[in-house]
């Protein structure tokens, strides 16, 4: 082993508005003071109660991916289980979070429990800066 993750970092336009973002959806402590960086404008972190820490920091003029063109792919996405995805997509979209992909595409089958579509059992959205991640029922 050469490394330790430290954290996953996004660029946005907003640090601390995308740190609470997260913060809502996972728990955990916005800002929490850690040796490892300094916090400020330009930098937030998020550390989440399973010991992952994100951290987001701003870049000027800030160009999100648009999932799913390839002109301006996702670099990568996050994945978060979850065991009701029709609840837990009203909490995200009440913070800010947009539907890119509710799963209810032709062809697929609905295989939820209460009929809502999703049948795939995972649903994609864009973060209030534009990051694609996937809401997946565990």
């Amino acid at each position: 082993m050469i490394a330790d993750l430290q954290c996953v970092v996004l660029d946005c336009p907003h640090p601390a508005q995308l740190a609470r973002f997260y913060g809502a959806l996972l728990g955990g402590d916005v800002d929490r003071p850690d040796r490892r960086w300094a916090l400020g404008d330009d930098w937030a972190t998020l550390h989440t109660p399973s010991g992952l820490v994100l951290a987001f920091q701003r870049v000027a003029d800030h160009r999100p991916p648009r999932w799913p063109d390839p002109e301006r792919p996702q670099q990568f996405h996050l994945d978060f289980g979850v065991a009701d995805l029709g609840r837990a997509q009203e909490e995200v979209l009440a913070r800010g979070a947009t539907v890119l992909d509710d799963g209810s595409g032709e062809g697929s089958k609905d295989d939820s429990a209460d009929g809502s579509g999703g049948g795939q059992g995972w649903r994609v959205y864009a973060d209030p800066a534009g990051h694609p991640f996937c809401l997946v029922r565990h």
